[in-house]
């Protein structure tokens, strides 16, 4: 009898070392989205979104780590729990909130067109009409441009911004539709200066582009949001959002209140 208590011990220090060990897994999609992140050629993430995942976990005292996932599994590989939160630029929708859960903001910027620089300026149904757009599979632009645009111009869709890119920058399409920053990266770019200008913003629909970007979590985990949402108005409030900001945008990405 005198080896329970040691073996309770033994369980209670084990116990110890796995919670000491557990670790917070971000979600991210498997391909470059600078500036918000991008793997280096070491197979290190990069970028704004990933410095901002670092302070968030510095607050929250947690170890985290990244499990990439293409954009159009981000969703299901949440749900089946090979990671804890989407830390992947993904807006909070009216749609998407019906099967997960959403964090606070983190910033919150407009959807785009671009096209062709010697094409006339506009980002209406009339200016878009009989034209072709290109659009990355599964995101807020797509569900935009069926309520939108899909009378007056055609879609072509692609797994990545990457390809978008290409095409249009071949020619192959009329325009590309997406996020504003990850398409004014492109536009400052070898590949996209040259080519390729800003066409203009497309009217807000907040049902459809959401209330800004958020991390996604499943609707159980109501204290790992907790959590994360201590740790991104404590980054936010001590001044770190701002810095991290400044390394690489001139503008305040946080958007309205």
């Amino acid at each position: 009898m005198k080896l329970l208590p040691m073996l309770f011990a033994g369980a209670a220090l084990a116990l110890s070392a796995v919670t000491a060990q557990a670790e917070v897994r971000f979600g991210v999609m498997n391909e470059s989205y600078p500036p918000f992140f991008a793997k280096d050629a070491s197979g290190e993430w990069h970028g704004w979104e990933i410095d901002f995942m670092n302070a968030v976990c510095t607050e929250m005292k947690e170890k985290c780590s990244i499990v990439d996932i293409s954009w159009d599994g981000l969703i299901p590989a949440l749900q089946s729990k090979k990671f804890d939160v989407i830390w992947s630029s993904m807006s909070n929708t009216a749609e998407r909130s019906k099967v997960i859960d959403f964090t606070d903001k983190y910033y919150n910027t407009p959807s785009t067109l671009i096209g062709p620089k010697d094409q006339k300026p506009g980002a209406t149904a009339e200016d878009v009409k009989g034209k072709t757009i290109g659009i990355q599979v599964s995101t807020i632009q797509s569900e935009y441009y069926k309520k939108y645009f899909a009378n007056a111009a055609e879609e072509k869709t692609y797994q990545t911004l990457d390809e978008a890119f290409q095409d249009l920058a071949s020619g192959r399409i009329d325009y590309v539709f997406g996020d504003s920053l990850a398409l004014d990266a492109f536009l400052k770019s070898d590949g996209g200066k040259d080519c390729c200008a800003k066409m203009g913003d497309v009217a807000d629909d907040k049902e459809i582009l959401g209330a800004g970007v958020s991390g996604g979590l499943r609707k159980e985990d109501t204290e790992l949001k907790a959590k994360l949402n201590a740790a991104i108005a404590a980054v936010r409030a001590n001044g770190q959002y701002d810095a991290i900001t400044k390394k690489y945008f001139d503008f305040d990405i946080y958007g309205a209140k």
